[in-house]
């Protein structure tokens, strides 16, 4: 059973000893620096420039990868004091012993929160898969020989969870361990404590993708050794967790404004008809709502805003519930859903899951910005790896040099593996927003700025 007293650890990449919460400057807590060096990160600023349903729309109302964080980031703070609040007072032990506060665990879940799209791709999860599926059917696999198993999952899998986690830990933003974030963070953020391989899908929440790539693997299984997370693999298989209980209010952060927020979006843009709000919304927000001054409000941005609220503010409520009533559950490693696949909403927000994609994630204009994004993507991958790999094994003409030199000049290929010079590649295309992919790819293309 996973104890809260090592779930909770501050210690940071690099360091030789523990780091005990009482000892901290109350003025600015470990966990809230964890929260600081991410929103100060450049993969962070990255996130204004992609956005989180439409890409590369206009559109003043649709959100960005960077106004979805933020706002995961204050529900998941939400999350993590309500439920800190209820444990300190079931384990009285963690504040008296330890000194730990309610305002710890909603500092570690809104960090954690807000660094939990920190390695999409551009182009939305369409851009995952471009990724992947330039190994998988594109002109990179004339590498898959050069690779193990595991590297060639890593790559045909491109997961922007894994992507995350090296942009958190790896050696930059001036500094050895990267961000330097605290460990119990970085078991919050890891939705999925396993590495690409073996890849068996269960019905299990924590099996459905990975969360490290094997660049990662030697680190995270010292993370997760640290914070006590409970190996769940079989004798002589590459070992995988039971999640950071933290990990589950997280992805209830995420699922909730995704649900909502989307459907919001989809609303405002007239993708979906305003009278489908209250319809959809009104079982989760009826004990909440006043008939009277949601009548009052004349513009339909007014009277989503209001919807919303309420709809947020009852799933909230509901996935803190879940939590308390699991907790044991949880700190066993035998709770294996979503926090909202055990919600008496579940079926109303699977209503609204479901409209959200018939008619904004399948909507015309999205589907044509991701052709767009495959065909990005593609170009920038074959470009920049074509030239590194060409540059290592000494063969490389003069456009490749000229990639290198205006693109990858930070980059010592000649010391990296394949495998490591192609995730590198992926991880750099990656960390791109939509506008500057899609800037360089018309660079390529026509030599235009």
């Amino acid at each position: 059973m996973m104890q809260w007293e090592q779930l909770l650890s501050l210690r940071k990449q690099g360091d030789r000893n523990k780091r005990l919460r009482k000892e901290q400057d109350e003025t600015r807590l470990g966990f809230e620096v964890d929260y600081d060096r991410i929103i100060f990160s450049s993969a962070f600023r990255s996130l204004q420039d992609k956005t989180q349903v439409i890409p590369l729309s206009k559109t003043d109302f649709v959100h960005t990868r960077l106004t979805h964080s933020l706002e995961v980031s204050v529900v998941g703070r939400s999350l993590g004091r309500k439920v800190g609040q209820q444990l300190l007072h079931k384990h009285p032990h963690l504040s008296a012993t330890h000194g730990y506060h309610y305002h710890d665990f909603g500092a570690i879940v809104a960090a954690a929160a807000l660094a939990h799209d920190i390695g999409n791709p551009p182009f939305g999860h369409s851009g995952e898969k471009a990724i992947g599926e330039f190994f998988t059917t594109g002109k990179g696999q004339i590498y898959k020989d050069k690779l193990t198993l595991s590297q060639w999952q890593d790559l045909t899998h491109f997961e922007g969870n894994a992507n995350g986690f090296k942009l958190l830990t790896e050696d930059k933003e001036g500094a050895p361990g990267g961000l330097r974030i605290s460990y119990a963070t970085l078991g919050a953020f890891t939705k999925y404590p396993k590495a690409s391989l073996p890849y068996k899908p269960t019905k299990k929440i924590a099996d459905k993708k990975f969360g490290y790539f094997q660049e990662q693997a030697h680190f995270f299984n010292e993370v997760a050794s640290e914070l006590g997370m409970l190996v769940t693999s079989a004798k002589g298989e590459e070992k995988r967790y039971a999640r950071h209980p933290l990990a589950f209010l997280v992805e209830a952060a995420d699922d909730i404004c995704y649900t909502v927020i989307d459907f919001e979006d989809g609303i405002n843009l007239g993708l979906i008809e305003e009278d489908k709000a209250l319809e959809y919304l009104s079982k989760i927000i009826a004990q909440r709502i006043n008939t009277e001054k949601y009548s009052q409000l004349k513009h339909t941005k007014d009277r989503m805003n209001y919807l919303r609220s309420l709809a947020i503010g009852s799933l909230i409520d509901e996935a803190v519930r879940i939590f308390l009533e699991n907790e044991d559950a949880i700190l066993k490693g035998e709770f294996h859903q979503a926090l909202l696949d055990a919600s008496k909403y579940k079926a109303q927000i699977n209503d609204i899951i479901d409209i959200s994609i018939k008619k904004i994630y399948q909507s015309r204009e999205v589907l044509e910005k991701e052709i767009s994004g495959y065909k990005i993507l593609s170009t920038l991958l074959n470009t920049f790896i074509s030239a590194a790999i060409n540059y290592k094994n000494g063969n490389e003409n003069n456009y490749d040099k000229l990639i290198i030199k205006s693109f990858l000049s930070e980059y010592d290929f000649e010391k990296m593996s394949t495998y490591q010079i192609l995730l590198e590649i992926c991880s750099l295309i990656a960390s791109m927003t939509d506008g500057n992919a899609l800037r360089v790819f018309k660079k390529l293309e026509m030599g235009s700025v």
